[in-house]
């Protein structure tokens, strides 16, 4: 039903789309002015409305150079409270700086992660103490000119048909992607055959410039939401019972990958960044209780981990069995090592304040 309802939504989506030509238009032709910095600036962003991967490629980016460089990575903060610049504490909540950030804060301690909507003022407040920024979600940023930009296309949205929004989840047409100068096709199966990677390469079309990749996603053992052991995902099996809750944008992934385990799979589906409330917290313990089976789990994820750590919904969590799946991008050999050293090469080239 709300299939059909968006297409009366198209008109709209017209107005959407010329309204983006003659803004990009602008900023081509200097009517609109872009900023550029002397230092690597490294822009990992997507077409569509969420869910291409963007933040395991931003912390395999981190893993990749932070032992070389002051790195800094910033974001928009989605959902937060706040407003303008601010560095994103270990001890902050979402309202205070977003889900995503607070999770690149908590996996990477030590390095420096701040929120920003103004990506031109944020890089400027980085500048002086860092030599390399890394940018989540900011390829439709035109005010910012990066020194490097990678475009995520996810795997299985190559062969649909898709609309700008609101009648569909396409924040730019698809020739944006001439910007990118890498295109990492994202949430790919695991060793696709030459013959596949002909076809993709084919559908999407690069310029010369631009390096095609495809990665996967890794799901490592998972990790409880508050304290206690980890549990190995061989551990599920057919008579494990999963109940997965999660606020992400495409969820598809992760229950093919639970479904490999478990042969119940509950699911409850929310939006992407849906802040949780108690009678979400009410329905899933209901639900998990009336599970039969002796072994039976509530899986969530990370970025949703962080929402439902919340003060206020501590007591209402407290005695389930919460476990988060972390998830990180990888590539497939030889793609692994020409990823790796294109970005490392352009780090060199572009380090002036190194």
């Amino acid at each position: 039903m709300i299939r059909y309802v968006r297409y009366f939504l198209l008109p709209l989506s017209l107005l959407y789309g010329l309204g983006i030509l003659l803004r990009n238009l602008a900023y081509r032709t200097g009517l609109f002015s872009s900023t550029s910095f002397q230092m690597p600036v490294i822009v990992v962003g997507n077409l569509a409305v969420g869910g291409a991967g963007k933040s395991p490629m931003t912390e395999y980016l981190v893993k990749l150079f932070k032992k070389d460089y002051n790195l800094a990575v910033l974001s928009r903060g989605y959902g937060r409270k706040t407003k303008g610049f601010r560095l994103v504490n270990i001890q902050d909540s979402i309202a205070d700086s977003g889900d995503e950030p607070l999770q690149f804060k908590q996996h990477f301690p030590d390095q420096t992660i701040a929120v920003c909507e103004d990506r031109v003022f944020g890089i400027k407040q980085l500048k002086p103490n860092h030599n390399l920024i890394l940018l989540d979600d900011a390829y439709q940023h035109l005010a910012l000119k990066p020194s490097f930009q990678i475009l995520l296309i996810e795997y299985s949205s190559l062969y649909k048909l898709d609309f700008l929004l609101p009648a569909g989840n396409m924040r730019e047409p698809m020739c944006a992607k001439n910007r990118a100068d890498i295109i990492v096709v994202t949430k790919s199966p695991r060793s696709l055959s030459s013959s596949e990677k002909l076809s993709v390469r084919k559908q999407l079309k690069p310029k010369a410039h631009q390096a095609l990749f495809f990665a996967h996603l890794r799901y490592d053992d998972l990790i409880p939401l508050r304290e206690g052991a980890s549990r190995k995902l061989t551990t599920i099996n057919a008579q494990t019972a999963i109940l997965l809750i999660t606020g992400i944008a495409n969820p598809d992934p992760l229950k093919e990958e639970l479904n490999r385990y478990s042969a119940t799979l509950l699911h409850h589906d929310y939006p992407d960044h849906h802040v949780f409330t108690r009678k979400n917290m009410l329905k899933l313990a209901a639900e998990f209780e009336q599970l039969t089976a002796r072994d039976k789990i509530i899986v969530t994820t990370e970025k949703d981990a962080q929402r439902l750590r919340s003060p206020e919904l501590a007591a209402k969590l407290a005695n389930l069995p919460i476990y988060v799946v972390p998830v990180a991008a990888d590539f497939e050999e030889p793609d692994k090592e020409d990823f790796d050293h294109l970005l490392k090469q352009h780090a060199r080239e572009h380090t002036y304040n190194h």
